[in-house]
């Protein structure tokens, strides 16, 4: 019971025992393996099972790690999991909600402490611990896991998480055109703030954009801010995926990773053809974007983050790459030219809702508006001559 305490208010760490590691087949292409190398199969059955139901393989790795925590929990309390009930369940909630986050630790003296916020961005670093939204990803793993292996006729009868039946009675047979009601949360699911997006204000583009020490990077947040790919889509694109003429591209989107068209503006096209003459043209077979040093390689989103890492240590800001996704949208949605729907047809948004977020208006990008109101004189009033004084005072108060 000790034990259960300590790890409820995070003051015990959970092994990190176990690892995460490319499987040998196609499905799943991710195994969870126990502390002697053993691959445990329940894990395995379940992935597999994702990975048929024609899941990205990013989400198999990600479930997979959800799978290795719950597991080292399970380990460290020496509890089977087939026997796991909700006690375990709600010891990993209070855990994640109470334990630090080993993401967010400080690398240096002069990292902003986590959880401030960044005085010229107006957004909040990162917190200590772990995010709600992350202990709602590892309660819907764990959920789905047990679900999958009660199908099976495995495991226990009831699992273990507990789910709002009211929840999934509204939203079983809800349209995706239709607004998602306002209900409940399941217990242990943890209440996710509602942030709208956060584009960059012109003035702080413009510095961030100065900050790109080559073509290459500045051709990349071209083509980020005028057409609003997601950050892993453009960094894929091969010369054959290029549109010249037509001044548009192909990507692989990551939602039906379908080869779909976006526009872009001819500004990044120039910036695009003029990285090219710079460093010649990458093999068909081979994304456009390549890495500057070491061997010919692609550019990894790792490497394109540091980009904007480094860009933010200069300039004292925290934009990330995601952000400038948010930055192109929101200039679609407000610059008067493009109805809401064309706007979520270049998004590519699956729901109209999520594209009508961007109409939204910040308080950081009506500063300039914001400052010149304050700055207007006050309007002294006037009366027309002839009037004598002592009756404009008797009257108005004068």
């Amino acid at each position: 019971m000790d034990l259960r305490h300590a790890l409820m208010d995070g003051r015990a760490e959970i092994p990190r025992l176990g690892a995460l590691g490319p499987a040998q087949g196609t499905h799943p292409p991710f195994v969870v393996t126990d502390p002697s190398g053993k691959e445990i199969e329940p894990v395995t059955a379940y992935l597999c099972d994702l990975a048929l139901s024609d899941t990205s393989p990013h989400t198999g790795r990600s479930y997979g790690y959800g799978m290795l925590r719950w597991f080292r929990l399970l380990w460290l309390l020496d509890v089977a999991w087939d026997r796991a009930t909700e006690s375990e369940v709600a010891l990993l909630t209070g855990w994640l909600r109470t334990a630090p986050n080993p993401q967010r630790k400080r690398k240096s003296a002069t990292t902003p402490p986590p959880g401030s916020v960044n005085l010229k961005t107006g957004k909040p670093m990162l917190g200590v611990g772990y995010a709600p939204r992350t202990i709602n990803h590892a309660l819907s793993v764990i959920s789905g896991f047990y679900e999958f292996h009660v199908h099976q006729g495995n495991g226990p009868v009831v699992n273990p998480v507990p789910a709002s039946a009211q929840r999934r009675r509204a939203l079983g047979h809800l349209s995706p055109l239709e607004p998602k009601p306002i209900l409940g949360r399941a217990r242990l699911r943890q209440k996710v703030p509602d942030r709208p997006p956060r584009a960059i204000p012109d003035r702080l583009w413009d510095e961030l954009f100065d900050k790109m020490g080559c073509e290459r990077d500045r051709a990349l947040l071209e083509f980020y801010v005028s057409s609003g790919a997601r950050a892993e889509e453009l960094l894929g694109v091969r010369i054959g995926d290029i549109d010249w003429a037509g001044q548009r591209f192909y990507v692989i989107s990551k939602g039906t990773r379908d080869r779909e068209v976006i526009p872009a503006s001819p500004a990044a096209f120039l910036r695009l053809a003029s990285y090219i003459d710079e460093t010649g043209i990458a093999a068909a077979d081979e994304p456009i974007w390549r890495a500057r040093r070491g061997t010919d390689r692609p550019l990894t989103y790792s490497a394109m983050r540091r980009v904007i890492q480094r860009a933010n240590t200069a300039l004292g800001t925290n934009w990330t790459l995601h952000d400038l996704r948010h930055t192109a949208a929101s200039r679609m949605a407000n610059g008067g030219k493009l109805t809401l729907a064309e706007v979520q047809a270049i998004l590519r948004h699956a729901n109209i809702q999520t594209t009508s977020r961007y109409l939204a208006v910040r308080v950081e990008e009506i500063f300039d508006k914001l400052a010149e109101h304050y700055a207007r004189p006050r309007v002294q009033p006037s009366y027309p001559t002839g009037y004598d004084p002592a009756d404009i005072a008797a009257v108005f108060g004068a």
